[in-house]
């Protein structure tokens, strides 16, 4: 049964409205996201305490971060090092064969391989920026080897070792 088109104006002119007021994030927007990146457990009690906002404002601003994909999820951060991870690496992979079929083949063997924790299709030299954690060395010699190795699309693997991280924003 075909939708009556005024609902549908309707409902685009409300998420348009919502959407718009989202884009123009404000600086108690900012400092929420700030306080949520930081400490995504904490109680909406201490964020409106450290946003100077009621609880019930800071709830509402978050409840529409959340609404309009601002703020996507929540996570857990772990400690490498209490997993068994004792290295980490970028790695810079180029492809032999540019074709979609070649990229998505890629793709699906880093989904599968668990020492891959990012995968990121880039423009430049490469077509590729992993990012992997191993126990140690050998581990990674491992991967490097049995996973990469054998993709018969890959041409290039440059390993980028890191060796300390003053700032990671990722947790």
């Amino acid at each position: 049964m075909p939708q009556d088109p005024r609902n549908e104006i309707a409902k685009t002119r409300v998420f348009g409205l919502i959407l718009q007021q989202m884009t123009d994030i404000d600086d108690k927007d900012d400092q929420i996201l700030r306080a949520l990146a930081q400490e995504g457990r904490i109680s909406n009690l201490d964020l409106a305490e450290r946003v100077s906002l009621s609880p019930s404002a800071t709830l509402r601003r978050v409840q529409a971060l959340e609404a309009v994909g601002v703020i996507r999820g929540y996570r857990a951060v772990l400690d490498p090092a209490k997993l068994g991870v004792g290295f980490t690496a970028y790695i810079a992979v180029g492809l032999s064969v540019h074709t979609k079929a070649a990229q998505t083949a890629f793709e699906q063997a880093m989904r599968a391989a668990p020492q891959v924790r990012e995968c990121h299709n880039i423009t430049g030299a490469v077509e590729y920026l992993l990012r992997v954690e191993a126990a140690d060395l050998p581990a990674y010699k491992r991967f490097h080897t049995d996973t990469l190795g054998n993709l018969p699309q890959v041409a290039t693997i440059t390993t980028y070792v890191v060796m300390g991280s003053p700032k990671d924003m990722r947790g």
